[in-house]
């Protein structure tokens, strides 16, 4: 049987980075990561990230250059900042070991591409998370997103997913 309280710390982990993300606070979202971190969409959910082209692929310094350039105003592609919400599914603990904590769910995403044509866009697929307590505290180590149409066409990412 889950622990319970454990369940609900990684459920509202899990609720505040993706607050975090559909309200553009980028610096508060590049928080929640570890020194180690990565953060992968691949093109399918049986991709190797060093032998498949992936939609985004950043390690730490990538997450940091990515931030970087979101906070800097000079994003064209999020001027202004896309409108978008998310709903994501209870979370399941797929795996525990030690400190961490191996998390998946499902998602939906909305976003108002208003840069371009306002077009509305749904994303969804599912995210596993690799999650680390450092110093007491829950860090991201790694965040997958496997889109459900990562093999097709799909516009261009330019937002945290």
């Amino acid at each position: 049987m889950a622990n319970y309280e454990l369940i609900n710390e990684l459920t509202q982990f899990i609720l505040k980075e993706s607050r975090f993300c559909d309200q553009s606070l980028y610096s508060d979202w590049e928080s929640l990561w570890t020194d180690d971190g990565h953060y992968w969409v691949p093109r399918g959910p049986n991709m190797d990230p060093e032998k498949h082209v992936s939609h985004l692929n950043d390690n730490r310094m990538r997450i940091q250059t990515r931030i970087k350039a979101l906070n800097s105003g000079t994003r064209h592609s999020q001027l202004p900042v896309s409108p978008m919400s998310r709903v994501i599914s209870p979370i399941e603990l797929e795996a525990e070991e030690g400190d961490e904590y191996q998390v998946g769910v499902n998602f939906n995403l909305t976003e108002m591409a208003i840069q371009s044509t306002h077009d509305m866009h749904i994303w969804a697929g599912r995210i596993t998370y690799q999650l680390r307590r450092v110093e007491g505290e829950l860090k991201m180590a790694r965040k997958k997103v496997v889109l459900v149409n990562g093999n097709e066409p799909i516009p261009n990412i330019s937002f945290l997913i």
